[in-house]
C-alpha cells in the first residue's frame, strides 16, 4: 500500500504589471498599502502594517489605539529577488512565541520584462504549527489568504 505525506505548503503567483525593483518595495517597504484591514491578530483594528525591510527585522501591524501585534520575523532580505519571513501565528490567531512552532513564506520576484515581474509565494513548514495545522494550510492557501492578498499587492504595485 502506498501513503502519500499531506502536502505542507501552501502557494500562489502572480503577474504583476510593475519593474522587479517596484513590485519588491511595494510588497516590502509598501506593505501597508496593500495589506488587507480584516488580515490582523492584533485585538484592536488595524491602521497599520509594518514590515522592516532588513534580515533581522519585524513583521507587526499597529493598531488604531497604538498597540503592536508582532506576527513574523525577517529571515532573509535579497533586495529585489527574494524576501523570507517567519510566520509567528498560532492555530488560534495569536502570536506565536515558541519559533520551532512557526512556519515561513517566501516571496520570489522574477523579472519577465523590464515591465513586468512574476511574484511566487510559497508558505511553507506548516506542519510546524501542530496538531491541527491543515486550518494554517487551508486558510493561507485559500482565496481570501495569500492569493486574494497577491491580487491587491498586483493592483498597488500596478499603479
Amino acid at each position: 500500500m502506498t501513503t502519500q505525506a499531506a502536502d505542507t505548503t501552501a502557494r500562489a503567483t502572480v503577474l504583476v504589471d510593475a519593474p522587479q525593483e517596484r513590485a519588491f518595495t511595494v510588497f516590502t517597504d509598501g506593505i501597508d498599502t496593500w495589506w488587507p484591514r480584516e488580515h490582523t491578530i492584533g485585538e484592536a483594528e488595524l491602521k497599520e502594517m509594518v514590515l522592516e525591510p532588513r534580515a533581522g527585522g519585524r513583521a507587526y501591524g499597529i493598531g488604531v489605539d497604538g498597540s503592536e501585534s508582532d506576527w513574523g520575523r525577517v529571515l532573509e532580505f535579497d533586495r529585489p529577488n527574494r524576501i523570507v519571513v517567519s510566520w509567528d501565528i498560532t492555530l488560534g490567531w495569536k502570536h506565536e512565541l515558541d519559533h520551532a512552532k512557526a512556519s515561513e513564506f517566501e516571496v520570489r520576484f522574477i523579472p519577465e520584462t523590464a515591465d513586468r515581474t512574476r511574484v511566487e509565494l510559497e508558505h511553507r513548514h506548516l506542519e510546524r504549527h501542530g496538531d491541527g495545522w491543515e486550518a494554517m494550510r487551508d486558510a493561507v492557501g485559500s482565496p481570501n489568504g495569500w492569493r486574494g492578498g497577491l491580487e491587491m499587492f498586483a493592483r498597488a504595485a500596478a499603479t
